[in-house]
């Protein structure tokens, strides 16, 4: 697919074709054809620049292509000039689109190169696609862990997205190569005091005297898995079964389980990329890892709304979380969404996906999935209530009060406090914009009776039956 087709596509075709080709790409490596593998997975990455799925499926059907060997093609540097060349170029007009897709070209002839994994770095990094980012860089360390540039970029991406930890250890590696470092130990300091209080300890207490969490309590008790006799605790046993066989998938996810278990996210998607680099690809590491970098993404967009809480007065925070929350949501979509292709029986998925196409307000996207999951007793009350929601905002108000009316048996106050006054205010103002006065004010009564103060119905009752509009 050319690039000048491809850009004239509208974001909706670009996924939907991505994804085929992804499948493609998955149906091609069960059968070891890595060549059409890559091919597939290659034009997804061009559709989908962002996605963190496809790139990694890409890079790990690259190191199956070649065998795991370390270098790639034979006469790998001689045959990637091209590349670098267009690579240099770019850069030259910060082209990052360019920077990118060359740089993707040149690691299908050597995935372990280090500069063009460092160049799909930056130019995801000037992109704004964090993740993307974080896994280039981490890719070209595990060939050149002592790569200075690579470490503080790396660094710099992580610490954005409160990862402290993370990006703590970047600023000790380089402190290892140059122990005189100021800077590196000035950031390794502030790392660690950010690290303990947004994150490592704390969680969500007002202060030093909040609970900390288990994860935190152990290491500082010394009894995080990294010492002890066997017994000691599941991680540490887990710990030393993984170093004595390092290939062992099911116990690097086992290991993975237990790490996320205590929270340490981190942890867990390492092991969790091995196990999945291990298994070709596996879909279902593949989707536990994708739960557990929702996750992490889920952890960084609450540390960006803390520090805009803050500090209201800060616009670049508030705009770093906006541009988080709206990441997390998109990858949440593209998520669910090949889950829902994947599995089409799956009702719930399939609600899940519609809920976060309501928070897009793709409302015509939405409703056909609702009307599908509504018949999982599950979530049946919920997604008649947002599927009342579709149709109302998509102006179809008829339709809206059917579903609204049809959800009342489902949903009590007991069970969905927040839903059962949505239901019942949605319905009060559709009556009463049709002129059903006595039905509105039924509505509103029955809000009224849970919570006097929600929203603007003791208003619009009032307007009711002293004779008004509320409007």
């Amino acid at each position: 697919m050319s690039d000048t087709k491809s850009s004239s596509m509208s974001g909706d075709d670009k996924r939907k074709i991505a994804a085929d080709c992804w499948r493609r790409g998955n149906e091609a490596i069960a059968k070891e054809n890595w060549d059409y593998g890559i091919q597939m997975y290659f034009t997804a990455v061009k559709l989908i620049p962002d996605n963190l799925m496809y790139r990694q499926s890409l890079r790990f059907t690259e190191y199956k292509k070649y065998n795991n060997n370390g270098t790639g093609a034979t006469m790998a540097s001689m045959r990637s000039m091209g590349s670098k060349g267009s690579v240099k170029k770019s850069r030259m007009t910060k082209n990052w689109q360019a920077v990118d897709v060359a740089a993707e070209e040149g690691l299908q002839v050597n995935p372990w190169d280090v500069g063009f994994n460092g160049d799909v770095g930056d130019a995801a990094k000037a992109q704004g696609f964090p993740e993307v980012a974080i896994f280039a860089y981490e890719e070209a360390l595990k060939k050149e862990p002592t790569n200075k540039e690579i470490n503080m970029s790396l660094a710099e991406v992580l610490e954005e997205r409160g990862e402290y930890k993370r990006a703590s250890d970047c600023w000790r590696r380089i402190l290892k190569l140059e122990p005189t470092n100021g800077t590196a130990r000035s950031k390794i300091t502030s790392l660690d005091a950010k690290g303990v209080m947004d994150r490592g300890g704390y969680e969500g207490a007002e202060g030093t005297r909040g609970v900390m969490a288990p994860h935190e309590v152990a290491r500082r008790m010394g009894t995080d898995g990294k010492a002890g006799g066997p017994g000691s605790s599941p991680i540490a046993d887990m710990e030393r079964a993984v170093r004595k066989d390092p290939t062992n998938r099911d116990q690097l996810m086992k290991l993975a389980d237990l790490y996320r278990r205590e929270g340490r996210l981190e942890d867990a998607e390492q092991q969790l990329l091995k196990s999945l680099e291990l298994s070709g690809g596996n879909i279902n590491v593949r989707e536990v890892l994708e739960d557990v970098q929702l996750d992490l993404m889920r952890k960084a967009v609450t540390v960006a709304q803390e520090q805009f809480r803050a500090d209201t007065a800060d616009e670049s925070k508030k705009q770093r979380a906006v541009a988080m929350s709206t990441e997390l949501l998109n990858r949440e979509v593209e998520v669910i969404a090949a889950r829902v292709e994947r599995y089409p029986q799956d009702m719930r998925m399939k609600f899940e996906l519609a809920t976060r196409l309501m928070k897009q307000q793709k409302w015509a996207t939405a409703i056909p999935l609702l009307q599908q999951s509504r018949s999982d007793p599950r979530v049946k009350g919920e997604a008649l209530v947002n599927l009342g929601k579709c149709f109302q905002y998509d102006n179809k108000e008829q339709l809206a009060r059917r579903q609204f009316e049809a959800a009342i048996p489902e949903i009590t106050h007991e069970a969905h406090p927040e839903l059962f006054k949505d239901l019942f205010y949605f319905l009060g103002r559709l009556c009463e914009k049709s002129g059903d006065k006595p039905a509105a004010e039924e509505y509103y009564q029955k809000v009224l009776e849970v919570d006097y103060a929600y929203r603007d119905a003791v208003t619009r009752l009032n307007s009711l039956q002293g004779g008004e509009s509320a409007g």
